[in-house]
Order: structure tokens, then C-alpha cells, then sequence
């Protein structure tokens, strides 16, 4: 472990102003019909209003939303039913608060405390997590540092800000990692397998492709457990208990939904995936294994490199983890931990890599970033903290001062598409395409200021600021070394990163037209127009 000799906790106050980032923005437009997300909730609907699975009353009831399978004329969710099962609770305890009836909770707050409290608040749980993972390899600036911008400049922000299945991949499969790392450490006892197990089972009930990094996370446990030093015989007991205990975790979640695809879609082993009711949906799942082939180079270079949604072009500090997985190789060679993690890294970066490369490309649509790649995002944090540790630790001051300008631009350029959080796939990049001319324009997200009476664009002006602090005290942290402010050479360094990385983004050839129309388009859709108030919680009977 690595340790700074002035060594500084993180400023409650940095954190005070994540949370307030993750809680009070709310970037939800309900003439959007956002199809992923009403979806879940209709279903959710649907269990408590009706005792259904299906959600064909409530389609009649509550509006029509897309994302739906059919079966034998019944209507469902085309997603993993984690989520909607969740919500229940949730939208109980509404239905009690707004008087009991079947139209007693509105859309707005049925979509706000449904994300607040299951995806915004397990990030934010999470988050604690990846300090604390971090901090084991790391000195405190780097983890400070790596982990905000995991919070604020990743689709960790993006996704926990939206009730989809994305993020909420990603907090259960690093719970899952966390188990299995604080038991390879001896930190836990053998019961904490059981914890890894439900969290893996739970990743699968929730996103079916999480199962690709559940197969890395197995590898992982299997290699802490074979290379431990003792015999080979006691290793291999230690295995199976831990196969046992896993098992009996992640039964619960498998079981459960293998009946639910038997109740909705008549076999344990078929998902809503087979039976779309969209046709123009259907040809992306066909062929190979639920729509994934053979590699395609376009869809591998639009995952991550494309202007509007790539990973590497949104949150550029992820690229750090590349080089950081050969620091990771080189520490492995004498150190069975390092190793295993190591593998992990690599086995699931190949898994999403390849599901990206084989997956239609324009499936993304509509979002911030290449959504299904969210679940990858955690394992490439610690690789990206070695690089920033090595910098620090280094001469060559400029380029740390490049590295912790990624870090910023991530947090500058993700976090404000996140405000915006419904990207078209017509528009030139997700950053000066879209959102700088909305924020110009008074469109600030949705906040809950507006629920308690202020108007945009004031509303919305503190998280604006409160981000671009954040993102300021990212590159300081990161700069300063022993020193408490960065040297010359640092600053000179981060200038021309960020000159780099935003001249990339403005000088992406523009499409004014189309660029025009989506702005427009949102801002006639827009649920918290500048200067008009909000109804949070508008009386349903009139």
C-alpha cells in the first residue's frame, strides 16, 4: 500500500456536493415516454394494482410505453424483471401517500423515488466501496480522485441518474468483486461466498448480460482460491465450500427468474428478447446468441471511439486503465493478488469488448454513452489509479498534469451529457452537439429546487457550478503531490490535455440541422422549461 507523507482525507465538503449532484438532479421528461424505464414501472404497476405479471391493464390505464415483449397476446417488459420487482415497495408506499386509489401516484414521483432510492442511493453505497477497494492499492489523492470522477465523469452518473438496469449492473457486480476480495484477503469470513453469490445472481435477474462479467468474477474467485500457499488438497476444499456457498447466494435470484420467464414467456430458459413486440427491434437479437455474433470493427470503434457516445470519448481517463493493465501484469509477476486481479480486469474487458464489437451498434440509441458497457466501467478503476499513482510518484510532471486533466474533461463532459441524459442518435456529440446549446439556452436539468418552487434557470445553476467545482478540485488533488498546489509544469500539462481533448469534441464535423432539431426537440419536451414552475405531485382526480 501505497501512502502520501501528508497524507489528507478527502473534503467532506467535495463529497457533500457529489451527493448533492446524485440527489437533487432529476433529468426525467415525461413527453419523452422514456420506453426503458416506464417499462419496469408499468409492470411494477401492474403487480400492485392488478396482481399481474402482464402489463396489458396497464397499458389501458396509464398510457402506452414501448420496450414490450408479447406473448400469446399478453404484454411485458422486454427486460430482466429485477427492477420491477424492486419497485414495488416503492410504489406501495406512494400509493398510500397519495390516498390509497389506482391513480393515486403520478409519473414524476413514481420516477424520482423509484431512482433515488434504487440506483441513485446503491451508487452512492457503492461508491464508499470503491474508495475503500482503492485505498488498498493506492495513496488517499488518487483514490479521492478516482473515485469522484467514477462518480461524476462515468455512465456510473449517467445510469444511476435513470431507472435502468445499467448501473444497477454495475453496483451488483462490484458488490459481487467486494465479497470475493474481502474473503481472498481473509477479511471475511467463508459466509461472505454467500454474499458474492447473491450479488452475482442478482446481477443476471437484473441485466442479462451481466452474466459476461460473472463468469470473470468466478475465474477470480477460482484463482484466489488455487493460488493460495498451501496444499493442494486443502485448496481445493476451500473451493468447493466456496462453490457451495455461492450457490446457495445466487440460487434465490435463479430460481426466481427462471420462473418468471415460465409464467411470462413459457419456458425457464426464454427471455422477453425472443418475443418483441417492436419489429424493427427484432433483427438486432437474431442470429448467434440473443443478436451476438461475430465481431464487427464499426460497432468495436463507435462503442469507443465515436464522438457522440464512445466510452473513451466521454470519460477519457478510462483510457489510463490501458497502460495500467500492464503495471497491474508487471506487480502480478510477484504477487499472487495483483495477479488475480490482473485476469479479472482482462477477462472481463475482453467479455464486454467482444459483446460490444458482436451487438448492433445503433441498439445504444438514445443515450448517454454505450450503455451496456456501465457493468465494465468498475474494473477498469484500479488500473487507472496505478497509472495516476506511478505519475505521481514520477518526474515527468506534464504528464501528470495530462492525466489529471482526463480526469477533469471526464467529469466536465460526462457529467453535463448527464444532465441532459436523452441523447438522439442524429446529433454531432452529446457535449457541444447538444447539451452547451440547451444550458445556453436556460435548459438546465430538472432539479429538486423545482419541486420546491424555484424556476430554471436558477433551479439548475448549482449543480452546474457544483460540477465544474468538483471537476476543478479532481485536477488539483491529483497535481498537488506532497505540495499542496500543482507545480508549473503540471498546470501546463492539464492545459494542453484539456485544449486536446474539448478541440476533439468542438472540432467533430457538425450536423446544424440535425444538431438544431434535437435541441428544439427537447426543449418543446422539456419537463422544467426556464421560468415556468413545477408540479411535483399534481392532485390525479383534477
Amino acid at each position: 500500500m501505497s501512502a502520501e507523507s501528508k497524507p489528507r482525507a478527502t473534503p467532506r465538503a467535495v463529497w457533500a456536493v457529489l451527493v448533492a449532484l446524485y440527489v437533487l438532479a432529476f433529468p426525467y421528461h415525461p413527453g419523452l415516454r422514456s420506453p426503458n424505464e416506464l417499462c419496469r414501472l408499468w409492470q411494477t404497476r401492474a403487480l400492485v394494482e392488478y396482481g399481474t405479471l402482464d402489463i396489458n391493464q396497464a397499458l389501458q390505464d396509464y398510457g402506452y410505453v414501448g420496450d414490450l415483449s408479447v406473448k400469446d397476446g399478453r404484454y411485458y417488459p422486454s427486460k430482466a424483471p429485477l427492477l420491477s420487482f424492486a419497485a414495488v415497495p416503492v410504489y406501495a408506499a406512494l400509493r398510500v401517500v397519495g390516498g390509497g386509489f389506482r391513480y393515486a401516484v403520478p409519473e414524476v414521483p413514481l420516477v424520482f423515488f423509484s431512482r433515488l432510492l434504487l440506483t441513485v442511493l446503491p451508487t452512492l453505497v457503492m461508491l464508499w466501496g470503491v474508495r475503500r477497494f482503492l485505498r488498498a492499492y493506492v495513496s488517499e489523492a488518487v483514490a479521492d480522485a478516482v473515485t469522484v470522477t467514477y462518480g461524476l465523469g462515468s455512465l456510473a452518473y449517467s445510469y444511476s441518474l435513470l431507472f435502468m438496469s445499467h448501473q444497477t449492473t454495475a453496483v451488483l457486480l462490484f458488490g459481487s468483486f467486494y465479497a470475493l476480495w474481502r474473503c481472498a484477503r481473509g477479511e471475511w469470513r467463508e459466509r461472505g461466498y454467500v454474499v458474492a453469490g447473491a450479488y452475482a445472481g442478482a446481477t443476471v435477474a437484473a441485466e442479462y448480460t451481466g452474466a459476461m462479467a460473472v463468469l470473470g468474477l468466478v475465474l477470480y474467485a477460482v484463482l484466489t482460491l488455487l493460488w493460495r500457499q498451501e496444499p493442494m488438497r486443502a485448496r481445493l476444499v476451500r473451493l468447493g465450500r466456496a462453490a457451495g456457498l455461492a450457490t446457495v447466494g445466487a440460487l434465490p435470484f435463479v430460481v426466481g427468474l427462471m420462473l418468471y420467464h415460465q409464467a411470462a414467456f413459457g419456458h425457464p430458459l426464454e427471455s422477453g428478447y425472443k418475443y418483441l413486440n417492436d419489429a424493427a427491434y427484432q433483427p438486432w437479437h437474431l442470429g448467434g446468441f440473443l443478436g451476438i455474433r461475430y465481431p464487427d470493427p464499426r460497432a468495436f470503434v463507435l462503442s469507443y471511439f465515436s464522438p457522440l457516445r464512445g466510452l473513451f470519448t466521454l470519460s477519457p481517463f478510462l483510457l489510463l486503465a490501458l497502460p495500467g493493465l500492464v503495471l497491474l501484469r508487471r506487480q502480478g509477476r510477484a504477487s499472487a493478488e495483483f495477479r488475480t486481479l490482473f485476469w479479472l480486469s482482462v477477462v472481463v474487458l475482453a467479455g464486454y469488448t467482444y459483446f460490444t464489437s458482436s451487438f448492433s451498434y445503433e441498439s445504444w440509441g438514445w443515450t448517454t454513452g454505450p450503455r451496456h458497457l456501465t457493468g465494465l466501467v468498475p474494473f477498469l478503476l484500479l488500473p487507472a489509479g496505478l497509472v495516476l499513482e506511478r505519475l505521481r510518484a514520477g518526474g515527468a510532471r506534464w504528464l501528470l498534469g495530462a492525466a489529471a486533466a482526463a480526469c477533469t474533461a471526464s467529469i466536465v463532459i460526462t457529467g453535463t451529457a448527464t444532465f441532459i441524459n436523452y441523447v438522439p442518435d442524429d446529433v454531432s456529440t452529446a457535449f457541444f452537439g447538444l447539451a452547451v446549446p440547451l444550458l445556453k439556452a436556460g435548459y438546465l436539468p430538472p432539479t429538486v429546487l423545482n419541486f420546491w418552487g424555484m424556476t430554471q434557470p436558477l433551479a439548475g445553476l448549482p449543480l452546474l457550478l457544483g460540477l465544474l467545482g468538483v471537476a476543478s478540485w479532481v485536477f488539483v488533488r491529483l497535481g498537488a503531490s506532497q505540495s499542496y498546489k500543482p507545480s508549473l509544469d503540471t498546470l501546463l500539462g492539464g492545459v494542453a490535455a484539456c485544449a486536446l481533448l474539448f478541440g476533439a469534441q468542438g472540432l467533430t464535423p457538425k450536423h446544424p440541422a440535425q444538431d438544431h432539431g434535437a435541441v428544439r426537440h427537447l426543449q418543446s419536451v422539456w419537463l422544467t422549461p426556464p421560468h415556468r414552475p413545477l408540479s411535483f405531485w399534481p392532485d390525479p382526480r383534477g
